[in-house]
């Protein structure tokens, strides 16, 4: 018997586009997932939903009494459905290209398990009165669903043989070191968010048990050493003459280090206002997105065309 996906495959083949637009449709709502959830915390609305799956003991959707913080959560809520119909997209058009692609198929799986498995994290962080931990936790969460979604986005456009390096090794290890100083860029910033003042409540939420300009000091030191590493980056694919493509990865991300360096030291030195706070969100999610696809850049997998079968024509036979 065939499942439902094996019946779709049988009856549609996406084109490549078609493939690539599933798979960056599940990288853009990824973001969007970032970006609101960030919204619901910086509205105060983080328990405008005040229990979960439902929205209150009564009801399952958003009431009059609960006001606008009500409908941010909940509307947040309501997004992480759209962020499942593209990573779903993602899944059908993976199973059903020709030839079927499995390690694609898988990475779209890993995207819905996250997803289902950060919705549960989620609903933990309300009942928990939006403990720091499990809003820290839910966040870096959201950041490997976008991993693994661009991870996808990226094979996509490549083919299923071994990957083959395009730059040296050494340049490929100062990649790795870009992706942990990235990486713990990142966890220090749920630190700073995690203890300073935008709980994500109006109520007495408590916060991490340490001052947070000492942990935006850190997330500062952190972020230079990622900044200094992008720019040696940078230069060292120009040395080894590295494909336009991967020099300009590279590019892209000292563009975007530098916008967000901007914008996190505008924050601070202005009292951490609610805007510049979730557009440092976005920037972090375009940060990592940057750092990735430099990664990803170093090294190729070559599409590969399917032999086309001997045909038996007896004109050509002899008699």
């Amino acid at each position: 018997m065939l499942t439902p996906l094996a019946s779709i495959a049988r009856r549609w083949t996406p084109s490549p586009r078609t493939l690539r637009r599933a798979a960056l449709s599940a990288v853009v709502m990824s973001v969007i997932i970032i970006v609101t959830g960030g919204a619901v915390r910086l509205t105060g609305s983080g328990l405008g939903c005040d229990t979960w799956p439902k929205c209150t003991d009564d009801s399952l959707i958003v009431t009059p009494e609960q006001g606008y913080r009500g409908v941010i959560e909940f509307g947040n809520r309501m997004l992480t459905y759209v962020l499942s119909a593209a990573v779903g997209w993602a899944i059908v058009a993976a199973r059903s290209t020709k030839p079927w692609r499995r390690g694609l198929t898988r990475l779209g799986w890993a995207q819905f398990w996250i997803v289902a498995s950060n919705a549960v994290l989620g609903g933990i962080t309300v009942w928990m009165g939006l403990n720091p931990w499990t809003v820290a936790g839910h966040f870096l969460a959201a950041t490997t669903l976008l991993t693994v979604a661009v991870i996808t986005w990226q094979r996509t456009r490549e083919g299923d043989t071994a990957p083959r390096p395009r730059v040296p090794g050494p340049v490929r290890k100062l990649s790795w070191a870009i992706i942990t100083a990235s990486a713990l860029v990142i966890v220090l910033g749920t630190g700073v968010t995690g203890s300073g003042k935008h709980a994500g409540d109006s109520s007495a939420v408590p916060r991490m048990p340490w001052d947070w300009t000492v942990a935006a000091h850190l997330h500062a030191i952190a972020a230079w050493i990622v900044c200094a590493l992008a720019l040696a980056m940078w230069l060292v694919l120009r040395v080894v003459d590295a494909p336009d493509d991967t020099r300009a990865r590279a590019r892209d991300l000292l563009i975007v280090l530098l916008a967000q360096g901007g914008i996190g030291y505008l924050q601070y030195f202005t009292g951490v206002p609610e805007l510049l706070v979730g557009v440092h969100m976005l920037g972090s999610a375009l940060m990592w997105i940057a750092v990735l696809r430099l990664a990803l850049s170093l090294r190729e997998r070559p599409m590969t065309t399917p032999g086309i079968p001997a045909r038996n024509d007896s004109a050509l036979t002899p008699a």
